[in-house]
C-alpha cells in the first residue's frame, strides 16, 4: 500500500483563518467498548494468568473412615501482545508553516492518528487475527465462541452469507478474573519526541518531523464464562429480548456480563421488536439495557459477518 503524506492543500485548509477546528469528522472511530474494558499493565510483550480448569473432589464421609483426597488443576494461559503503531511523519515545510506552529500542527496530527489507533485496538479485540493478522487474538478467535455448539454461543438463526452480527456479552471487572485489555509497556502508550529526519522523496530526500506512537496491546478472555456471543443475526433473523436472554441464561448465577456489545443496526432491531405501553403510543426508546444488562453501542461490530456453523 502506498504511502499517504499530508499536502500545501491539506495546510491550506487548516491555516484558512475562516475554517473553524472543532474536531468535526465523518469518521466512525469512536472506541466505547475499548473504554470500558478493565485494563492490566504487564513490563513485557507477554501476559500469564491461571484459570481453573478442574475442581478438587470433596463429599461426606462416615466416622473412622477416611476418602480419598484430589486436588484442583490449574491451567496457564498465555496472550502474546502485538505492537499497535500509531506514527507518522509531516514534511518539516509543512507543519513549519503552520498558523499555530509545528508543535501544534503535529499534536493535531498525533491526535488522529491516537483516536484511530483505539478504534484499531477495539476492533481487534473483537475480531483478531480476522480484522488484523498482524494483531493480537480477539474474542472471534477464542475457541470457545466461534461455533455455535459452543457452551457460551447462541444462535440467532440467521442464515443470510456475508450478512450477519454478533452480540458480545462481556463480564469486566478490575478484579481482572474476567475478560481484560492488556497493556504492554507497564500500561504506557509510548509518544515519543518528533525529530526531524530526512527521508527519501520520489526524486530526492526531503526533512520531516517523525513522530513515533507505540502501544503493545492483548487481549485476556478470562475463564469460559466471561465472555457470550449471540451470533447469526440478520435483517431476517432479527435481534429481540428473548434472544438476549437465551444468551444471560449461559452466564453462571450471580456472574452475569457487565455490559452487552453491539451495532447500531442490532440496536435497531432491538427496539423495533419492543411495544411501547406509555399512555401517549410514543415509541419505544432506543433501548439502554436488557434485562439490567448495560448496552453498549459501537460501530466496530459489523454487520458483514459470516455464518458462524
Amino acid at each position: 500500500m502506498a504511502d499517504s503524506f499530508l499536502t500545501l492543500a491539506d495546510l491550506a485548509k487548516v491555516n484558512d483563518q475562516n475554517n473553524a477546528d472543532y474536531g468535526i469528522s465523518d469518521l466512525l472511530d469512536e472506541a466505547p467498548v475499548l473504554r470500558t474494558m478493565a485494563a492490566e499493565p504487564t513490563d513485557g510483550d507477554t501476559h500469564k494468568y491461571l484459570k481453573q480448569t478442574g475442581a478438587p473432589t470433596v463429599g461426606f464421609r462416615t466416622v473412622n473412615d477416611g476418602r480419598e483426597n484430589t486436588k484442583s488443576t490449574d491451567t496457564e494461559v498465555t496472550v502474546t501482545l502485538k505492537l499497535l503503531d500509531c506514527s507518522f511523519v509531516v514534511d518539516k515545510a509543512i507543519a513549519d508553516q503552520y498558523r499555530f506552529g509545528a508543535p501544534a500542527y503535529i499534536g493535531r496530527e498525533a491526535m488522529k492518528h491516537l483516536r484511530e489507533g483505539f478504534f484499531e485496538a477495539e476492533e481487534q479485540m473483537i475480531y483478531g487475527v480476522g480484522n488484523d493478522a498482524n494483531g493480537y487474538a480477539g474474542l472471534a478467535d477464542n475457541a470457545g465462541l466461534d461455533a455455535v455448539a459452543d457452551t457460551m454461543v447462541v444462535d440467532g438463526t440467521g442464515a443470510s452469507v456475508g450478512a450477519q452480527s454478533s452480540v458480545w456479552a462481556v463480564r469486566t471487572g478490575n478484579d481482572l478474573r474476567d475478560a481484560a485489555l492488556i497493556t504492554g509497556m507497564d500500561g504506557n502508550i509510548e509518544i515519543g519526541e518528533s525529530i526531524v529526519q530526512f527521508i527519501d522523496g520520489a526524486t530526492g530526500r526531503y526533512p520531516v518531523y517523525a513522530t513515533p506512537i507505540f502501544a503493545w496491546l492483548g487481549m485476556q478472555i478470562g475463564g469460559a464464562f466471561s465472555v457470550g456471543r449471540l451470533c447469526n443475526i440478520d435483517a431476517t433473523a432479527t435481534l429481540d429480548d428473548d434472544k438476549i436472554a437465551d444468551l444471560l441464561s449461559q452466564f453462571p448465577a450471580g456472574r452475569g456480563p457487565s455490559f452487552l456489545a453491539l451495532n447500531r443496526t442490532s440496536l435497531k432491531q432491538l427496539q423495533q421488536s419492543r411495544t411501547a405501553t406509555n399512555g401517549t403510543g410514543a415509541p419505544a426508546p432506543f433501548p439502554a439495557e436488557s434485562f439490567g444488562v448495560p448496552i453498549i453501542t459501537t460501530d466496530s461490530i459489523t454487520s458483514t459477518e459470516a455464518v458462524v456453523a
